[in-house]
């Protein structure tokens, strides 16, 4: 069985599936279906396999992702049927089990032309489709002929939403000097190699980029990849943006899914770097969480999915207040995660100028007063916004 599970996730993962069917239902197994057939189909831009059950007097139809196929096929195989017809690109394949439990699988050429869904998907990307990009190949989202890896679908797509965004931020980076990148919580770093991909390979920028992170295993791994690729200005260190002091300026920071207040960390050093671009993707924000109170919504407040909800948006909305106040203009732009995984906010923040907004000072000094808190940010942000706040309070009075 682990041969017949190695051809499916071949056929599966390189999208050379064409049509299927499962057929001879095994009379041991309790009869529900006659047979199922699968196809690939677009869904919503996305490719899938489609099965369809075939009952007595009914059919069932059911799209799922590539993991799912390959898991859902073994179960089928496994449990209900002795024979899988296979129509592949480059091969058909018949895969016979009998009654003992014995495998057999037969190859004969092809004979069926696949029917091409990819011109439907998006097009236009970034990063693009069916040409070889050597940091995509390393990272496994990419084959050696630039085919993208059917289960790393996703990841592609987010790699082109985020260039989208940083493609809209590069006119205000200084480009007569080198440009100094911090990427805090890089993880992996597919998105810190396609942020150096863009700026230096597609921009021809002089760029310099640290990916920080906490575990030394990812580290090592992705200074290897930097070293193979030839990225000779891209570099991974073991740290937290906190006690990061390798840069007396940096241009931009980017930090995604740095959990609870090692966001607000990010975005304090961003503002004392003079940072003139800021992305951010908070993620697990707790800690307003048992500190927002207002009587007026108690409504809200008592669920806790809900409120664990609104103290997020809180969470952000502060911190999106505070940049304004310190002199950034700030956006906050959906960012479509992984797959399996919720859409997120994405602080998008650009160096204005000095001048204090006070506008967004009375925003703020009346918003945390409305929730009743003292956030950790305002805190870390030390003398410069202590001293903006009590002067336009006591201004206010």
């Amino acid at each position: 069985m682990e041969n017949v599970k190695k051809l499916l996730e071949k056929i599966i993962e390189e999208e050379k599936l064409i049509y299927g069917v499962l057929s001879k239902i095994n009379k041991k197994s309790e009869k529900t279906f006659n047979k199922v057939s699968i196809k690939p189909v677009l869904v919503r831009n996305n490719i899938f396999v489609q099965f369809t059950y075939h009952y007595d007097k009914k059919v069932i139809h059911n799209n799922l992702n590539f993991v799912d196929t390959v898991r859902e096929l073994h179960n089928l195989i496994h449990n209900y049927f002795r024979q899988v017809v296979l129509y592949t690109t480059d091969s058909d394949y018949q895969i016979l089990i009998s009654k003992k439990g014995k495998i057999k699988i037969l190859k004969k050429p092809p004979s069926r032309e696949k029917r091409d869904l990819s011109h439907n998907r998006k097009k236009n990307y970034i990063l693009e489709e069916n040409i070889p990009n050597p940091f995509l190949i390393k990272l496994g989202v990419m084959n050696k002929s630039g085919k993208i890896i059917a289960k790393k679908y996703d990841k592609f797509k987010q790699l082109n939403r985020f260039l989208e965004m940083v493609s809209d931020c590069t006119d205000y980076l200084k480009k007569d000097k080198t440009i100094n990148i911090i990427d805090f919580g890089c993880g992996k770093s597919y998105l810190t190699f396609a942020l150096y991909y863009y700026l230096v390979e597609k921009l021809g920028l002089d760029v310099n980029i640290i990916g920080l992170d906490l575990k030394k295993d990812v580290i090592n791994f992705c200074n290897k990849i930097a070293t193979e690729l030839g990225y000779d200005k891209l570099k991974f260190v073991y740290g937290d943006i906190k006690g990061f002091n390798e840069f007396n300026s940096v241009d931009m920071v980017v930090t995604l899914h740095a959990c609870d207040t090692a966001t607000d960390d990010a975005l304090v050093k961003a503002v004392k770097w003079g940072a003139d671009i800021i992305l951010s993707v908070p993620c697990c924000q707790h800690e307003l969480f048992n500190k927002i109170q207002n009587p007026v919504m108690e409504s809200m407040l008592k669920h806790g999915i809900i409120k664990e909800k609104l103290s997020s948006l809180i969470t952000d909305s502060i911190r999106g207040n505070i940049l304004e106040i310190m002199g950034y203009s700030v956006q906050m732009l959906e960012f479509i995660d992984m797959e399996h995984t919720p859409k997120n906010i994405l602080i998008r923040a650009f160096k204005r100028n000095n001048i204090i907004n006070k506008k967004a000072v009375s925003q703020y000094l009346k918003f945390k007063e409305f929730w009743n808190v003292q956030p950790y940010i305002e805190r870390e942000m030390g003398e410069d916004l202590k001293s903006i706040l009590q002067k336009n309070f006591k201004a206010s009075k």
